[in-house]
């Protein structure tokens, strides 16, 4: 069960990137982004309900901190990667995105917490990996610079989610708490796509079958399937492991950008991809020996 969770969540995470890309080149970003969520929650949420309808109750607070922390990782976060990967390949995409947990440890940094050194200098090379891999292309115009800016976008809305998510009060139940973030994303996402008049772009006839395809895996592999599999290990699994997705995603998706679309590996991005993932596995690493020797004082 640990490897088929563990497998289930390094290739289907890493592969939505590749789907996004497929969706978006005949469907509406922001809007099929809120179908994506909104699809998701429901379906996440009438399961629910059938199973043990008491966990969908909630108190107003705990609905307000579940709607507000979908709103930064998947409305704020996930849309921005649909409007990013409009125009920025979808391996050099899940690179950028892949420095997170940097963002995280700045955040930290900003709010006054007390950080280790070493972690600073993980977090030092990590950027530099990101500037290597933005920098070049856009100033060069070689990549598109709002789409580029549009990830480095993603990156802090989904850093800024994860850490003020444990600073609210959110619903006890993980499913519930998730089915929430994923219907109020969804509905934001909605109400934007409309508002920015992405209602034009709604054409059946144009929507090819791979973009339709992909949606459908979106909704069902990498809201669903994907995300299970994540609660359960974060249950049953050393979070040292589980946070190891957090590199595997970026080497998954830059192959099958590579493979089945024919996007270029340049040596910019193999400079800029070594510095982040080596730092965020650097600092994943430090993280986990600080918590491990926090147990252990507490234990002793």
């Amino acid at each position: 069960m640990l490897a088929v969770a563990l497998a289930i969540v390094y290739v289907v995470w890493g592969s939505t990137y590749f789907a996004i890309a497929l969706v978006v080149q005949t469907m509406p970003p922001l809007l099929t982004a809120g179908v994506r969520f909104l699809s998701a929650g429901l379906i996440l949420a009438a399961f629910i309900a059938v199973r043990d309808r008491a966990q969908l109750r909630v108190t107003r607070r705990q609905l307000a901190g579940a709607s507000l922390v979908g709103v930064l990782l998947l409305a704020g976060a996930n849309g921005l990667v649909n409007l990013g990967e409009r125009t920025v390949p979808s391996g050099l995409a899940a690179l950028i995105v892949a420095s997170i947990p940097l963002w995280v440890v700045v955040l930290r940094l900003v709010a006054g917490e007390r950080v280790g050194r070493d972690i600073i200098l993980g977090v030092t090379v990590g950027l530099f990996g990101v500037a290597v891999l933005v920098v070049p292309g856009g100033v060069s115009g070689q990549t598109e610079p709002i789409g580029l800016l549009m990830l480095l976008g993603a990156a802090l809305f989904w850093a800024t989610g994860s850490f003020i998510s444990p600073r609210l009060a959110m619903p006890r139940s993980v499913w519930a708490s998730t089915a929430y973030q994923m219907i109020a994303a969804g509905l934001l996402l909605l109400v934007v796509g409309t508002a920015v008049g992405e209602t034009r772009l709604v054409d059946l006839a144009r929507f090819s079958s791979a973009s339709l395809l992909g949606l459908a895996y979106l909704i069902v592999f990498g809201s669903l399937v994907a995300f299970s599999a994540y609660t359960w290990l974060l249950q049953n699994a050393p979070v040292s492991l589980v946070a190891t997705y957090a590199y595997v995603n970026p080497v998954i998706a830059v192959f099958l950008g590579t493979l089945l679309l024919a996007e270029p590996i340049t040596p910019t991005m193999i400079v800029g991809a070594a510095l982040i993932l080596a730092a965020v596995a650097f600092i994943l690493s430090r993280l986990n020996r600080s918590r491990v020797a926090a147990r252990a004082a507490e234990a002793a």
